[in-house]
């Protein structure tokens, strides 16, 4: 029996994916190379992102039985194989999209990104290497758009996109118990206001704009966690720096000249807040 579609949306994240196609515009932008590729790139890394959410489930079976049964594969909603079918299916389309699209370069950038995204869900994890490894796959996304040019003059916007990814990793690892101390928030909200500073300074207005929309929506929730340290605030600040994703996006393709794809970038994030409302981002 299909599952529904509904169930299907639960185990990728669907909404989160409109977080994504900003990491290769970013990239793009930066190389000086958006054009009709960029649209195909983008379609890879959704691809790929919903692959490594389907991983990330079919991994977490056993521990998400007693943590989160709601999830599709322990309510019974999904089977184990047919989500590790899915995660698998998801890995080849968007690797052929990217080949496609991009060509042997586009690969050259796309298959250690699948690599990572499964590294990450099958051992990294639960270890403290973990907010590296998913901050290393999301600067290898923005590089991925910027393979049909110059990779390297995208390296700042890869890092600064991995800097977020790793802020948000480390909160995500207190989804179920919640942060013990005010260090985490503490930690995590310095870098969120220092990594804003740095990329609106020396922009454009647009750029300015975005940085400072990014920085509120989501230095707001980890600010919460100062008084409201338990386990939903703490998935409450998650999907926020999920859901404000696109406006730093946004904020670093302004930053390289492209101010209206900037704005129409960070125009996803309302619609991914929309959205999260009626399936987790996280």
């Amino acid at each position: 029996m299909k599952a529904p579609l509904r169930t299907l949306a639960e185990l990728v994240r669907a909404p989160a994916a409109l977080s994504v196609p900003g990491d290769v515009v970013a990239g793009a932008a930066a190389a000086g190379t958006l054009g009709a590729r960029t649209a195909g790139l983008a379609g890879a890394s959704v691809c790929l992102y919903w692959a490594g959410m389907a991983a990330n489930d079919w991994a977490d079976r056993e521990l998400d039985a007693t943590e989160r049964p709601e999830r599709p594969i322990p309510s019974g909603r999904i089977s184990a194989p047919a989500a590790l079918g899915i995660a698998a299916g998801l890995t080849a389309a968007g690797l052929a999209v990217a080949g496609k699209a991009g060509g042997a370069r586009a690969l050259a950038v796309a298959v250690p990104l699948a690599a990572a995204v499964w590294a990450y869900d099958l051992r990294a994890k639960n270890t403290a290497a973990g907010p590296a490894g998913m901050a290393a796959c999301r600067a290898l996304d923005v590089l991925l758009g910027a393979t049909p040019g110059d990779p390297v003059r995208a390296l700042p916007a890869a890092l600064a996109v991995a800097a977020h990814t790793y802020t948000v990793t480390e909160l995500s690892r207190r989804e179920v118990a919640g942060s013990d101390s005010a260090a985490l928030p503490a930690t995590t909200l310095s870098a969120t206001v220092a990594l804003a500073a740095a990329v609106a300074a020396r922009g454009s207005a647009a750029t300015g704009l975005l940085a400072g929309e990014y920085a509120t929506r989501y230095g707001r929730a980890q600010a919460r966690l100062f008084t409201e340290p338990g386990a939903p605030a703490v998935r409450a600040a998650v999907g926020a720096g999920i859901t404000a994703l696109p406006s730093l996006q946004g904020a670093l393709t302004a930053r390289a000249g492209r101010g209206w794809t900037g704005l129409a970038l960070a125009a996803a994030a309302p619609l991914a807040r929309l959205l999260a409302r009626k399936v987790s981002p996280t």
